[in-house]
């Protein structure tokens, strides 16, 4: 059996592994795209190094882009294979994947412009709304805790990673001639203190273990200091400066969270009196969904419903969808806070809120999750004062604060404690992928000395290993 590491090897985005079997069956665990490279990332996602249609299944951990973007351009390439994943990261997908594709045919659009005048031949959109809804006819769902066959010797079984909504580890069992190979691929690890999901579950034992590293060098701040911190800035922003609190978000998970943050505030009597808005139709769809899914959330917010039957809506709080009423956001002088996708702030309606918004002192820009180093959020983060948004300079005369206790991703005390229930010494071999390579080099020697792992592996993009 070989396992080749396609994509999210020495890198955060783009989550692909693919596992051939002794038979020849091809299982891709993942097909995430890659994201916040500019034009090199079109590049690195028309380069699948495998043909699609040759893949029998794809093993979706969770609805992730930078882990399920591409299952649309496979299935645009021939794949007419099944995609196994929860019943929740299915639903997610359904909205999530003809989003993209959206966005890549508009993009597409206004760059063929620009080839256009240099007298270029125009390019293809990697794929279309169209590719990305058809697709959808290819995914099979199964709970977790339930293991479901993929053939008579292969099958899998899902464990709840409270990384997201329907996130899951994936645990293959692969018998080949009457001897039995398990691999447990994490995926994306959430937090035992996620704000509304449960926490983490543990899977059994396997012989060869894949894992993520996304904060492989970092601890997160408690939650307690984060909502606190949340409400000082939000006071300081509309209230003393009656500004505009800028909060790029993704509008799954994390718009939901700091929502559900906000309404508890607001139930209390914490939430200054002022507009709230979700400027996100992808987010707005997604909170639907996470209503639907009230059973996947934790005992905090068990307890939240006893009196208040929607988590995320309050009085001050309004969805939009329409254009027009965001556009009108920017003309507004009011003192509002706006959540507004992406996280990283690369695409979506966010950029618009912070070109007209960012040369203003007055206002603040408040990142709550991982940006990429390339991205142009890593770059305000890290106090770059001249930026480019839509192609225009601007300056960074904002305040700009960044809070990462609302993170998805587990720090690397709670990777690696969420690992203990592997017994290290029957573990043959641990790749670590999706990280940046400095922090899975830190993060491999503290699963050496903490967890004792002996054989650690940080494979480069299209290694094989025969295990």
């Amino acid at each position: 059996m070989k396992i080749k590491f396609i994509g999210a090897a020495r890198e955060v985005t783009g989550s692909k592994h693919l596992i051939v079997t002794d038979k020849g069956k091809k299982l891709l665990l993942d097909c995430g795209m890659f994201q916040g490279k500019g034009l090199e990332t079109d590049a690195m996602n028309r380069n699948t190094m495998i043909e699609p249609a040759e893949i029998d299944c794809i093993i979706l951990t969770h609805a992730h882009i930078d882990h399920s973007g591409l299952i649309p351009y496979f299935y645009k390439r021939g794949f007419r294979g099944s995609v196994i994943c929860t019943t929740a990261t299915r639903e997610l997908c359904s909205i999530m994947l003809p989003d993209c594709g959206f966005i890549q045919e508009h993009d597409t659009h206004w760059f063929n412009k620009k080839r256009s005048r240099q007298g270029l031949r125009p390019v293809e959109p990697i794929y279309t709304e169209k590719d990305a809804r058809e697709c959808m006819e290819l995914f099979i769902t199964t709970e977790t805790n339930r293991r479901f066959y993929i053939d008579n010797n292969i099958s899998v079984k899902f464990y709840n990673t409270g990384h997201m909504l329907g996130s899951a580890c994936a645990t293959i069992r692969i018998d080949e001639n009457g001897h039995i190979t398990q691999i447990g691929y994490t995926g994306d690890i959430g937090r035992d203190s996620n704000y509304l999901l449960k926490p983490p579950a543990r899977f059994p034992q396997c012989d060869y273990l894949i894992t993520e590293s996304t904060y492989g060098d970092r601890l997160h701040q408690d939650k307690q200091g984060a909502e606190d911190e949340l409400l000082r800035i939000i006071k300081h922003t509309c209230v003393e400066k009656k500004g505009k609190l800028i909060i790029p978000s993704f509008a799954i998970g994390r718009t939901q969270e700091i929502v559900y943050i906000l309404n508890n505030a607001y139930n209390k009597g914490e939430l200054p009196r002022i507009p709230v808005y979700v400027d996100s139709p992808l987010a707005t769809s997604a909170t639907s969904i996470f209503r639907m899914h009230l059973d996947d959330f934790n005992k905090d917010v068990a307890e939240v419903l006893r009196y208040d039957d929607d988590p995320f809506g309050f009085e001050s709080l309004h969805y939009i969808r329409n254009v027009e009423q965001s556009k009108a956001l920017n003309e507004s002088k009011e003192p509002c806070i706006i959540i507004s996708a992406s996280g990283m702030m690369e695409a979506g309606r966010v950029k618009h809120h912070l070109a007209n918004n960012i040369d203003n002192p007055k206002n603040t820009v408040l990142s709550v999750g991982y940006c990429a180093p390339t991205t142009l959020g890593a770059r305000i983060v890290a106090g770059e004062k001249d930026i480019s948004i839509f192609g225009m300079p601007h300056k960074v005369n904002a305040e700009v604060f960044s809070i990462d206790a609302f993170s998805g991703h587990g720090d690397y005390k709670e990777m690696a404690e969420y690992l203990k229930c592997q017994n290290p010494e029957k573990v043959k071999m641990v790749f670590i992928v999706h990280g940046e390579a400095k922090v899975q080099e830190r993060y491999a020697e503290y699963l050496r000395k903490n967890n004792g792992f002996n054989d650690i592996v940080i494979p480069e993009p299209g290694e094989t290993f025969i295990v």
